[in-house]
């Protein structure tokens, strides 16, 4: 779905965000990328889905086009700031948007609506103007937009920041349920087990430092450490207490883990 080939962005100061960045994205993948902040994690997120023009290397969508614009239809893009993606008069006008750019009915653009309204806890703020819901109200506003026109591919930057654990769980159950290609970029690790199959790492000069499956990746201290990251929760719990392939990934298979030693 995604294939990028030596990637490299360097920002006008000199700074350089990413480099030499070698990643394929396949039809149907839960990924997350994770990094600390400041990793390059949110320019790879940008380059990836055609928002900057990176300084060296190329992507490629689809195994046909290397001009997103192109598939811009095809590619659903949350940025990190959901200000930068609320831009029309009211909530129900941003939601409506990607439908109506694809030239869906009106009965089915207002029926997707109004599931998505439901489902984040929106519906009493469809007509009320973005600037005035608060960070978390906009962060669940972003996420109905993007997800609105049920594109092929989704790119989502931290789509569970600001958001209290109801709305995040929703939020982890709409990308969970999604029928195309999901990445996720992200510092937090906790949630990974829950919506990703494989990790990639980006480490502190903006190279990838680690691609593998989510349990060789959360297990592995020493690489998360030199990267900046910590283990979610439930691995530093039971690390040193069970093999890396017993540790538990989630609460729930910490759960299942004490109900069997007890």
């Amino acid at each position: 779905m995604i294939d990028a080939r030596g990637l490299t962005h360097a920002y006008p100061d000199g700074t350089t965000a990413i480099s030499d960045v070698d990643l394929t994205i396949e039809r149907g993948e839960r990924v997350a990328v994770v990094g600390a902040n400041g990793s390059g994690k949110s320019t790879l997120q940008l380059a990836l889905g055609g928002l900057v023009t990176p300084t060296a290397g190329e992507v490629t969508y689809f195994g046909e086009a290397t001009d997103a614009e192109a598939v811009r239809e095809r590619l659903g893009v949350l940025l990190q700031d959901p200000n930068d993606y609320l831009f029309n008069t009211t909530v129900r006008a941003d939601i409506e948007y990607g439908p109506a750019q694809l030239g869906l009915s009106k009965e089915r653009a207002e029926r997707r609506v109004a599931a998505l309204a439901d489902e984040l806890g929106l519906t009493d703020l469809l007509d009320r103007p973005p600037f005035r819901l608060s960070g978390g109200e906009k962060q669940r506003a972003a996420v109905a937009s993007v997800l609105a026109f049920d594109p092929d591919v989704l790119l989502l930057d931290e789509p569970f920041g600001a958001v209290d654990a109801h709305y995040r769980a929703r939020i982890r159950d709409l990308v969970h349920d999604h029928d195309g290609t999901v990445v996720v970029f992200t510092p937090s690790l906790d949630t990974v087990p829950e919506i990703a199959e494989r990790v990639v790492v980006v480490g502190r000069e903006g190279t990838i430092a680690a691609d593998a499956s989510t349990r060789a990746v959360l297990t592995d201290g020493d690489l998360l450490t030199d990267v900046g990251l910590r283990p979610p929760t439930t691995v530093r719990l039971f690390a040193g207490l069970l093999d890396d392939a017993d540790v538990p990934l989630t609460v729930s298979e910490a759960r299942e883990r004490l109900r069997d030693a007890l």
